[in-house]
């Protein structure tokens, strides 16, 4: 998809957060509706558009009700700076893609002054040359770690069955730096008692454990 209708696209609010909802689980209309505080018609509205993107995708459960759902892993890039602006709109790197290869993935920063006196034009054009290419390779190097997390955390979904996904949702937030079960409950946007009995069941498996009011993933040694 073009990345400026991307961009357009996602201007609206409603729906981004129809994406944020649609993140934690499918849903219909109906949920749509009562999360948002909108009819259901500007609910419809929303996922026609966002069907025709090709970002949304439905299927009818065995009840005939109809759900949605993300239907694809994508990356939209904004850069604003006073030489440039644009946007590129990608899918995730190839998980088979050797990261090895990057030159400049592995940073080696030195001190002083990032512009010494007497630089010449070529001294410039070379460390212009060096950033665009590590530019390039950090935007390849982010695809690349959406696309593992993506896959890693439907794995962690699948494992845990009927309620999988949330359950991924609360070891990510851990993951993320969350450790009281108030922050991973505002992350996962989920009441803080829900949160605790999935904390409790994931410590009970191993999985987490628990010091005093905080929480963490479980290291493995």
């Amino acid at each position: 998809m073009d990345s400026a209708a991307l961009l357009d696209l996602l201007g609206n609010e409603n729906r981004r957060r129809i994406l944020r909802l649609l993140a934690r689980k499918p849903c219909y209309v109906t949920e749509i509706s009562d999360y948002l505080g909108v009819s259901p018609k500007a609910v419809i509205d929303h996922l026609r558009k966002l069907e025709e993107a090709g970002l949304v995708e439905s299927r009818v459960d065995d009840h005939r009700r109809k759900y949605f759902s993300i239907a694809r892993n994508l990356r939209l890039e904004v850069n604003v700076s006073p030489y440039q602006f644009g946007t590129k709109s990608a899918y995730p790197a190839s998980p088979s893609l050797d990261m090895t290869g990057c030159r400049y993935l592995s940073l080696h920063v030195e001190q002083g002054d990032p512009e010494p006196a007497g630089e010449d034009v070529e001294d410039l054009t070379a460390e212009l040359e060096r950033l665009e290419g590590l530019e390039n390779e950090l935007s390849m190097a982010q695809r690349w770690v959406q696309g593992r997390l993506t896959d890693v955390m439907d794995r962690l979904s699948a494992r845990f069955g009927e309620n999988g996904r949330f359950y991924a949702e609360v070891l990510s937030a851990l993951a993320n730096g969350a450790q009281t079960t108030n922050r991973v409950a505002r992350k996962v946007d989920a009441a803080p008692d829900v949160v605790e009995e999935v904390l409790t069941s994931l410590a009970e498996s191993g999985l987490v454990e628990r010091d005093g009011s905080r929480w963490q993933l479980t290291t493995r040694g």
